[in-house]
């Protein structure tokens, strides 16, 4: 008997019940089942060597696919858990995924602790490992076969995670010696895995539940060839050097203080132009989009939230409540911005007429996090949202939401954020007890999203269960200069909220009606953007952005009077910086200039002052001459124009 297999390209292919994805790979060429690491069947990814019993639709997937370096790096999970077996006797394991960037695998070793000492020992047999070529064999068992194995074993952490399972979907999978408690999918055999490097060395609650016993967690990549390690030694390194922690420290941007509290950053004057200069940025493209600037507090009565719904989904996560002298009041430190904006909406009757009516604030929210989850700019306790939520009719949302789209866009654009995908967020149609209101409205919401994006071309994935609980989003997806993905602008469509709140507006039939909500962040947070701006440009960033645009360099005390004249001159034509006024060679003030990134060095002497000129210096490009100081403003107010058009 024979099954038909459809392929990506829409092919149709007759083989025989049982066929594999190798199997399937061998018959189109021998290089592709070569590299064939596992297969998405029907929408799972198996093992490639699993039969295949019946009509499947399969995409073969390689190193070039994210689920099979997600296979890759899962499998070689096991190949570390099988490594710390022979070389930690009576080791005990948690949970070993994949992730975005390799693996780690949470272990118990009893007595036994391991640093990044032993890590050269743990790769070297790992490496012994993969040589061997071991299968890596999928076997479904019985929960109580399951409960045995393991009880036999000793470990407790596979116990209690079988004790979670239904009966009839549990496998184990063995390479070698070793046998872990796993759904799949494999590689089909070790030998593939050809180059190893054990990364770091963490703790972990187990179960990320802090009654737990703290286990040790190793992270680890593989890849297929050494020279691709090589390369990700290289990129890491790189990362290193435009880490926003120790570029925000040496351009005296941010800092964090114990004193002010865990995950709460301190804008230093650098920091705070180059805030202002964004919201500066963001704020006159709303203005011509027909935003309108409003201002809520930084606390909220506990009422305002539950009828939001978020003091029930979040409260017990959140900061908790904050009491008043009178013993009936409870306030909240304002988690998001988007029910004080409701508020805002209900002051007074609307029309019909008066819809769309766009409501923007960069408002500053708090929400907890754990310390150990804190992490420079890219995890705060205290950030600051470049927040609107857009009023409409229901017959405007697809227009309202295509117009967000472009916005966003226009900002990544002129930011340097070339290399983005968007993810349509959807509810899990399995778990709807997640999320607030009717799946008529949730369908409506879906609907426009998807629509949206159709019209334009938006290179789009679907993700299942990621949607806010009051409604559908969509959600930028932006890879950094060294090709990491980072999720920043946001777009929402809610009609849950207005619901809630029983916002209403006169329709052109003079009945009360319901708007929809649209919530839209395209910076996401003024603390994660910046974050990420810092490492995306290595700290160089664009004229119009940089804190200090000029640096003016006396090449000595006797000219430093002609050098606060042109200064002064400048700052008059908004060309911000500052005058070196130290007692240094030009030399060094010239090397501490490109040290600090100033996009422009004005160099003044006896020259330059008797023909009232400066000699103009740009970071990358070196000597541009001299020039009148009107020259120079032209030369700039040119280059910012060029960065800031298109909106």
């Amino acid at each position: 008997m024979n099954i038909n297999i459809t392929l990506p390209d829409g092919s149709v292919r007759e083989y025989p019940t049982g066929v594999s994805a190798h199997e399937i790979a061998l018959s189109i060429s021998e290089g592709l089942a070569r590299n064939v690491l596992s297969a998405n069947v029907n929408g799972e990814v198996w093992d490639s060597n699993r039969p295949i019993e019946k009509d499947s639709t399969v995409k073969l997937l390689t190193w070039n696919d994210e689920e099979g370096q997600a296979t890759f790096w899962h499998s070689s999970a096991h190949l570390l858990a099988e490594a710390l077996e022979a070389l930690y006797p009576g080791v005990k394991f948690g949970t070993g995924p994949s992730i975005e960037k390799g693996f780690y695998y949470d272990v118990d070793l009893g007595e036994e602790t391991v640093s990044s000492d032993d890590f050269v020992t743990i790769e070297a047999k790992m490496k012994e490992l993969a040589r061997q070529k071991n299968e890596y064999v999928r076997q479904p068992i019985s929960k109580a076969d399951a409960t045995k194995y393991f009880t036999e074993k000793g470990d407790e952490y596979k116990l209690e995670l079988i004790d979670g399972l239904e009966d009839g979907l549990i496998t184990l999978y063995t390479q070698g010696s070793f046998t872990d408690l796993c759904r799949g999918p494999h590689l089909p055999n070790t030998g593939v895995v050809k180059a190893v490097k054990l990364t770091n060395i963490a703790g972990a609650y187990w179960r990320n539940n802090q009654d737990n016993k703290q286990l040790t967690r190793i992270y680890g990549i593989t890849f297929p060839k050494q020279k691709e390690l090589d390369e990700y030694v290289f990129q890491v390194e790189e990362a290193k050097k435009r880490d926003h922690r120790k570029l925000g420290k040496e351009l005296d941007l941010f800092a964090f203080s114990e004193k002010v509290g865990q995950g709460l950053p301190l804008w230093l004057p650098k920091g705070a132009m180059l805030r202002e200069r964004l919201e500066g940025f963001l704020k006159k493209a709303q203005l011509r989009a027909g935003y309108l600037p409003v201002v809520t507090p930084h606390i909220g009565s506990k009422a305002l939230y539950e009828t939001s719904g978020h003091w029930e989904k979040y409260g017990k996560d959140s900061f908790q409540p904050i009491r008043t002298p009178d013993e009936n009041e409870e306030f909240m430190l304002k988690p998001m911005n988007c029910p004080h904006h409701c508020e805002i909406y209900k002051t007074r009757p609307r029309s019909y007429r008066d819809l769309p009516l766009r409501l923007a604030e960069f408002g500053t929210v708090y929400r907890y996090e754990q310390s150990g989850e804190l992490h420079g700019l890219t995890r705060v306790r205290g950030f600051t949202q470049d927040d609107a939520h857009i009023f409409c009719r229901p017959d405007q949302v697809k227009e309202e939401f295509v117009r967000v789209i472009d916005l966003v866009l226009y900002v990544f654009k002129t930011l340097g954020f070339d290399d983005y995908s968007a993810q349509i967020s959807l509810r899990d149609p399995e778990d709807k007890a997640k999320y607030i209101g009717s799946d008529e409205l949730w369908e409506k919401a879906e609907s426009a999203i998807i629509e949206a994006t159709a019209e334009r071309n938006l290179n789009t994935v679907t993700e299942l269960g990621e949607a806010a609980f009051y409604g559908p989003k969509l959600d930028f997806m932006v890879r950094d200069a060294l090709g990491r993905k980072w999720q920043l602008g946001t777009i929402q469509v809610d009609y849950n909220l207005p619901n809630r709140f029983e916002l209403e507006y006169i329709g052109s039939d003079n009945q009360k009606h319901r708007p929809v909500m649209i919530h839209r962040a395209p910076f996401g947070s003024m603390e994660r953007f910046i974050a990420i701006l810092i490492e995306n440009t290595a700290g160089q960033f664009p004229l119009w952005l940089s804190p200090d645009q000029i640096a003016i360099l006396p090449i000595s005390e006797k000219y430093s009077d002609y050098a606060d004249e042109v200064f002064f001159a400048l700052q008059d034509d908004d060309i911000r910086g500052f005058v070196d006024h130290r007692d240094e060679k030009i030399g060094r003030k010239i090397r501490d200039a490109e040290i600090m990134k100033v996009p422009y060095m004005l160099i003044v002497g006896e020259k330059e002052q008797n023909d009232q000129q400066v000699s103009v210096r740009k970071k990358g490009e070196g000597d541009l001459g001299a020039m009148s100081w009107s020259e120079f403003s032209a030369l700039f107010e040119k280059e910012i124009k060029e960065n800031l058009a298109g909106f």
